[in-house]
């Protein structure tokens, strides 16, 4: 089903802050340190704002510092330009030539932020515009003309409700922060009211009063509400925005300092949702942090401090929530929506803006958890040389981070490490030393994609089971042109139809893609091992497939069974698609041959056992039990393509460039042939491998598949003592027989044996399990598991209610 929102929100303010380089989701204190008690003499409200301002500006920095010194070339150079091309004629009617007319929400949203930049480049030493009575002048009146022309108390919301609601009275009030000794009181009263029309409180959606505003959306209005005490020196509006992060008018319902079991806001499990169903951790997520944690630090040691107990919520979330999703710097794009369609925000830039929220949050968190998270940062900044995070942010977040990095006692982190399973947004991240795969799903519950506004024209399949493989050495894979450039219809993971698709949110409004299917999500044994399924109903065609991932210590087993469709077309599974770069040419070798590096090469690979892609890895194609009528047959090519930004984003503030961008790919696919019925596939893949481990590893078969069909997929990896398997139905497979469908995972070692189970189609109420070997006792199960020890025990599961999460014991 499709489910509409209102019109598109807070992510687009990534590309609109982008081009500041000091951000005001930057908000740090200078040098890294806490802010400092404000002078009990002084007065509260100018102690405040001048602390506001220092969270635009940075403060007090070393300008002869080279990273100072970049940063500021940066932001001079970004306002410099925009103050040249500013219209400051007598009968204009747009700030900019590009921003006309003025009275559009999304030109006037965009134009405050223009304002922004220029007012922080004069409140900053330094820059050519720094304290330049002639930029005041200008600024004081162009914030008139937009009050006069286009943003004030007599025009109704039209359009995106976010430039009203959010993106217009933040900027405003920032560029009103920065100007505060120069506004005059009657202009400050008029820009005032107008945010109090808008942006009255953080509870509600102004233009849906019904409507309780929820995370990222919640946290951003707090801080304009708080701006806005702070300007008009109220100490009720200041209240209000301190309780709105607790949603104190609603008894804590929307509170951003809780576990949210549905709907919007932070998981206990690591998860985050925002619009009510798109796994958004990458945006909305770190929004959510950066806003709430800039708001603690502004109100810090006042009487207006934020004292909730719950924000621990906050600091388990930089664990549970952020760190599995982080990989050196990069924030991975299954967790990014409809962002990773914006040219301005690429993977490396949502990361760096996530790696500046939580050190910005270090400050004022308990020793404990702030030594890890700068340990932590620290890796992620030291690893990621490809984009150097101290080259992407401003001047605000730039002196926190050099603080870390300066300081011996803080160590590097290295890579997290281990198996994470989402199960209250449909994702899943598993970890090695050196690469990560994360796997985007999608069920009835959590969104396929979300489009609208112009955005995410073509992410038709990104939640089918889209796989991203992340390399250490490769931080470019997808952020490199990867969106723009990439064939859509073929996605690492995914089962498609290959028929002809329509561009998705065109139109005004955000809308997601709900699919109907209930099974998304797995199981994680000891932190270490996973099994994931999904079954596939596809949007719009008749095709439909069952398809499950094993997770091991070197490689990742996918299997496809039941793999139908009626509708005339061909059916493809996508084993790979590899971003090569400009010029890649990286060396193909398939069952010990080398293929061809031409561009433009295609071929048909039957029969073929395994393949390695130099710089990536290995891929294996193991016998599978039935492939079905049209069975699936391996297919390469290498293509150029040539695409621009705007084929997929055409949005007012984040639209892509028409600049041409060309990119070459290496594809593997599995070709079901025409309308197949029982089509299966199975495949490994083994990353960072050597041609050598590939083929040794195909040769040895050290991960058997023990069952790949309608009833159960089963993988079985003696050499490790481990089971993994999704039934799909009661059934029996590898010796274990299930009452119904789950997930199971089993392992076995010298002092015993580790099983995890999850249901995650969340269909049933208890599972029965019957082992293949006998259990004598009981180490540890968790309150939903009972066992019946014996020569074939039988283990019972309670997984109604549990949402798909794990359950886990330690048998002897």
């Amino acid at each position: 089903m499709r489910t509409p929102h209102s019109g598109s929100t807070g992510p687009r303010r990534r590309t609109i802050l982008a081009a500041s380089a000091a951000s005001a989701f930057v908000p740090l204190a200078a040098g890294g340190a806490a802010w400092a008690a404000p002078d009990e003499a002084a007065d509260p409200y100018d102690t405040l704002l001048a602390r506001a301002a220092a969270q635009l500006t940075g403060g007090a920095f070393d300008a002869a510092d080279p990273d100072f010194a970049a940063a500021l070339k940066a932001l001079d150079t970004q306002a410099a330009t925009w103050w040249r091309d500013l219209d400051r004629s007598a009968g204009r009617t747009a700030l900019w030539a590009d921003l006309s007319p003025a009275k559009d929400p999304g030109n006037f949203g965009q134009s405050y932020t223009r304002l922004r930049t220029i007012a922080t480049a004069w409140a900053t030493p330094g820059t050519s515009l720094s304290d330049s009575a002639e930029t005041a002048d200008a600024l004081l009146d162009a914030l008139r003309f937009l009050h006069a022309d286009a943003y004030n108390t007599s025009r109704p919301e039209s359009g995106n409700w976010w430039f009203w609601e959010i993106g217009a009275p933040r900027a405003l009030m920032d560029t009103c922060v920065l100007l505060r000794e120069k506004v005059p009181a009657a202009d400050l009263t008029a820009y005032v009211s107008t945010v109090a029309k808008f942006c009255p409180d953080p509870d509600r959606r102004t233009n849906i009063p019904t409507l309780a505003e929820t995370g990222a959306n919640r946290a951003d209005k707090a801080v304009t509400v708080a701006l806005r005490g702070l300007l008009a020196k109220d100490a009720a509006t200041l209240a209000l925005a301190r309780d709105g992060l607790s949603d104190v008018r609603d008894k804590g319902k929307n509170s951003l300092f809780t576990y949210v079991t549905s709907g919007d806001g932070f998981y206990e499990d690591g998860s985050f949702v925002q619009h009510g169903s798109v796994a958004y951790t990458g945006t909305y997520g770190s929004v959510l942090l950066g806003g709430a944690g800039q708001l603690i630090a502004l109100l810090a040691d006042s009487d207006w401090a934020v004292t909730d107990p719950k924000t621990s919520v906050l600091y388990e979330a930089v664990d549970r929530t952020f760190s599995p999703v982080v990989f050196d710097g990069l924030m991975m794009d299954a967790v990014r929506g409809r962002a990773t369609s914006r040219e301005k925000a690429p993977d490396h830039k949502d990361g760096a803006a996530a790696v500046t929220n939580i050190l910005q949050l270090a400050d004022g968190a308990p020793a404990a958890y702030a030594a890890r998270w700068r340990a932590l940062a620290k890796g992620w900044i030291s690893r990621n040389t490809a984009h150097p995070y101290l080259s992407l942010v401003g001047v605000p977040a730039l002196a926190r981070a050099k603080a870390v990095l300066d300081d011996p006692a803080v160590p590097a982190a290295d890579r997290l490490t281990g198996h994470f399973a989402f199960a209250d947004m449909d994702r899943v991240v598993h970890r090695r030393p050196g690469w990560a795969l994360t796997l985007s799903l999608s069920s009835k519950r959590i969104a396929a994609y979300e489009a609208g506004n112009g955005e995410n024209l073509h992410g038709w399949y990104t939640g089918d089971g889209m796989t991203y493989l992340y390399d250490g050495d490769d931080l470019g894979q997808f952020g490199d042109g990867f969106w723009a450039t990439v064939d859509p219809y073929r996605l690492p993971g995914t089962t498609v139809d290959t028929r002809k698709r329509a561009d998705i949110g065109s139109g005004g409004g955000t809308g997601t893609f709900v699919p109907k299917n209930a099974v998304a999500g797995g199981a994680v044994l000891d932190e270490r091992y996973g099994a994931a399924a999904m079954e596939l109903l596809a949007d719009g065609s008749t095709l439909r497939a069952r398809k499950a991932w094993f997770f091991l210590d070197n490689a990742v087993v996918a299997l496809g069974a039941d793999i139908t469709a009626s509708d005339g077309r061909s059916i493809e599974t996508v084993v790979e698609n590899r971003n090569l770069y400009e010029d890649g040419a990286p060396r193909l070798t398939v069952d010990a041959r080398r293929q061809p590096s031409r561009t433009g090469w295609s071929a048909p690979l039957p029969g073929a056992r395994w393949a390695h892609l130099e710089g990536t890895g290995g891929y294996v194609f193991p016998d599978q039990p039935s492939h079905g009528r049209g069975g699936a047959r391996l297919h390469a090519l290498r293509e150029e393509r040539t695409g621009a930004w705007r084929d997929i984003n055409t949005g007012a503030d984040t639209g892509g460039s028409t600049t041409p961008v060309t990119r070459r790919y290496l594809t593997l696919w599995l070709d079901h042939g025409v309308s197949p019925a029982a089509s299966s596939y199975a495949y490994v893949l083994l990353p960072g491998a050597s041609a050598t481990a590939t083929a040794l590893w195909s040769h040895s078969r050290p991960v058997r598949v023990v069952a790949n069909d309608a009833t159960a997929q089963v993988v079985e990896a003696r050499r490790h003592g481990l089971v993994a398997a999704h039934f799909w139905q009661p059934g029996s497979a590898a010796g274990l027989t299930a009452s119904g469908p789950c997930t199971v995972i089993v392992r076995r070692d010298g002092d015993g044996m580790s099983l995890a189970v999850a249901d995650p189609g969340r269909t049933g109420t208890t599972v029965r399990l019957e082992l293949p070997f006998a259990v004598r006792k009981v180490v540890r199960a968790d309150d939903t598991v009972s066992v019946a020890p014996g020569r074939r025990p039988v283990v019972t599961v309670r997984v109604g209610g549990s949402r798909g999460h794990t359950h886990t014991a330690r048998l002897r």
